[in-house]
C-alpha cells in the first residue's frame, strides 16, 4: 500500500507486488533530508551489543556490530569488509556528495575523505582550513598529494562505538558541506570524486525547477497583497514555509541547499533587527533564487546516499510544541479571511520540525502525505498516481487519505504500537481546516517505542 501511494522502494525488488493492470507505478523518488532516527529494534540491539563487546575488550567484534548498526540496508550507504584475520578491515561510508574511506588494524582506526584538489599551494585556503580546525572535536583538515582532506583516527584500544559514531559523523557531515563551500569560495580549488552521485532525469528536474519558480512567485505575490508591518509575522511564516517546502520536496544539494539555509538563517540569526527587515532580506534572496536559470539550478538536483543526519533527534514534545505554537497563530488570519496565509502557517509548524530535527520515519511519512494533499499538482507531474486533493474543485479524496494514514500506522506498529490518529478529528471542509486538524493529530501522537 505504501509503495502504491508514495513510491517508496522496498528492499528487494522481488518482494514488490505487481501493480494492478493498467496502473502506472509510482516513481522511486525520495523527499526530505536523511534521518538516522529510524533504526529498527534489531539495529538498536546491535548498538547495545557493540557497547557491551567494547566493555569486554572485544574491540573487533564491537566494530563489526557498530558497522551493522550504522548500515541502512534500504539506503545501501555503508560497506564494511572485515579482514580474514578478524582483527582488521576496510569500510566505505556515503554522505551526500562525499565518500568516506577507512581501515582498521591492530593499532589504528583511520578514516579520510577528499574535499578538493589544490594543484597549486594557496595561502588563503590554508588559512581558512587552519581556522576551521579549531572548530572540530574529532577530526582535522590536512593536505595529502595535492588534495585537501579531512581525517579521523583513533587508537584501536579506545575506538568505542560512541567515539566512532561521533567522529565519523563529524567527518562525513562537515566534509559534505565544506567541499562545496571551499570550491565556491576559492578558484584555486577543483572538485574531486563526484562520479558516484546519481543523476536524475531532466524531466524530473524540469518539474522541480518549474515549481521552484511557481512557489516563489506565488509567495511573493501573496506578500505584496498585505501590509508589510501589520502582517510581518504572517509574512515570516510564508517565507520560512516556502524555504522548508523547497528543502523537502526539491531536495536541493550543493550551492542550492546553501542558499536555502542562508534564507532560514536570516530569520533565526540572533540580532536586534526588526522582523520586517529580516523579511525583506529573505524576499530579496528568494528573488535572486527565482532569477536563476535552468543551467544554474539543474546541477544541484541529484540523488545522494546518506549515513548521518545533519540535525539531531528531539523528544516528540518538542515537535508537538512547534506545531501547537504555529496553529495558535492561525485564528486571526482565518477570522480576517486570509485563508492562504492561514494554511501556510499550519504547514510551517510541521515543516519546521522536518527541517530542524531528525524525525522518526513515520513522522516524515505523515509529512509527505500532508504535502501530497497540499501540493497535488507537483506530485502528479512527477508521476505519482494518487491525487488526494483537487485544488480546482477543493474536494478531498477522504477515503484515500484515511487509508494512507492507516497504512503508515500499520507499517510502524511494531515499533510504535500506540501511534494512532483519530480519523474523526480530521476535517475535510477546507484546506485550512485539514491542515490544522491533521497537524493537530500529529501533535498528540503517542511516539513511545516498544
Amino acid at each position: 500500500m505504501l509503495e502504491k501511494m508514495f513510491g517508496w522502494k522496498r528492499k528487494k525488488e522481488e518482494e514488490e507486488p505487481l501493480p494492478p493492470p493498467g496502473a502506472a507505478p509510482a516513481p522511486a523518488i525520495t523527499f526530505g533530508r536523511y534521518s538516522d532516527n529510524n533504526k529498527p529494534l534489531a539495529k538498536v540491539e546491535r548498538w547495545n551489543e557493540a557497547e557491551a563487546l567494547f566493555k569486554e575488550k572485544k574491540v573487533y567484534e564491537s566494530i563489526q556490530a557498530f558497522f551493522d548498526y550504522l548500515r541502512d540496508e534500504l539506503a545501501d550507504n555503508v560497506q564494511h569488509s572485515p579482514g580474514a584475520d578478524g582483527s582488521s578491515g576496510t569500510f566505505v561510508i556515503q554522505q551526500g556528495s562525499k565518500i568516506v574511506r577507512g581501515f582498521y588494524n591492530g593499532q589504528l582506526f583511520e578514516a579520510q575523505v577528499p574535499l578538493a584538489a589544490m594543484p597549486q599551494p594557496s595561502v588563503p585556503v590554508m588559512r581558512r582550513l587552519l581556522e576551521m580546525n579549531f572548530t572540530l572535536y574529532y577530526t582535522r583538515y590536512a593536505l595529502k598529494d595535492e588534495r585537501l582532506c579531512m581525517l579521523f583516527d583513533s587508537d584501536i584500544a579506545t575506538a568505542s562505538p560512541s567515539k566512532l559514531y561521533y567522529g565519523l559523523k563529524e567527518l562525513a557531515t562537515k566534509a559534505d558541506k565544506q567541499d562545496d563551500l571551499l570550491v565556491q569560495d576559492f578558484t584555486a580549488l577543483l572538485p574531486v570524486e563526484t562520479e558516484h552521485v546519481v543523476t536524475i532525469p531532466d524531466e524530473e528536474k524540469e518539474v522541480k525547477y518549474r515549481h521552484l519558480q511557481g512557489w516563489i512567485k506565488e509567495t511573493l505575490e501573496l506578500i505584496e497583497t498585505v501590509d508589510a508591518d501589520k502582517y510581518s509575522g504572517g509574512i515570516a511564516y510564508l517565507l520560512l514555509a516556502l524555504a522548508y517546502r523547497i528543502d523537502f520536496l526539491l531536495v536541493p544539494e550543493g550551492k542550492l541547499l546553501l542558499n536555502i539555509e542562508k534564507i532560514v538563517d536570516i530569520y533565526f540569526k540572533k540580532d536586534d533587527r526588526p522582523v520586517t527587515e529580516k523579511n525583506q532580506d529573505m524576499v530579496d534572496e528568494f528573488g535572486k533564487l527565482a532569477a536563476r536559470s535552468r543551467e544554474e539550478v539543474f546541477p544541484y538536483l541529484f540523488r545522494s546516499k546518506y549515513t548521518f543526519s545533519i540535525v539531531l533527534p528531539q523528544a516528540h514534545k518538542t515537535v508537538s510544541d512547534a506545531i501547537y505554537n504555529a496553529n495558535q497563530n492561525i485564528g486571526w488570519y482565518k477570522e480576517n479571511k486570509h485563508f492562504a496565509i492561514a494554511a501556510k502557517i499550519s504547514e510551517y509548524g510541521f515543516a519546521y520540525c522536518q527541517y530542524s530535527y531528525s524525525l522518526p520515519r513515520p513522522l516524515t511519512e505523515f509529512f509527505q502525505l500532508f504535502m501530497m494533499v497540499n501540493y497535488p499538482t507537483f506530485f502528479t507531474e512527477l508521476g505519482f498516481p494518487v491525487q488526494y486533493y483537487n485544488p480546482e474543485t477543493q474536494e478531498f479524496k477522504q477515503d484515500a487519505i484515511l487509508k494512507a494514514v492507516e497504512s503508515i500506522e500499520e507499517a510502524w506498529k511494531g515499533k510504535y504500537p500506540d501511534m494512532k490518529m483519530r480519523p474523526d478529528k480530521l476535517k475535510f471542509d477546507s484546506l485550512v481546516s485539514f491542515n490544522q486538524s491533521f497537524t493537530g493529530e500529529i501533535e498528540f501522537l503517542n511516539m513511545e517505542t516498544k
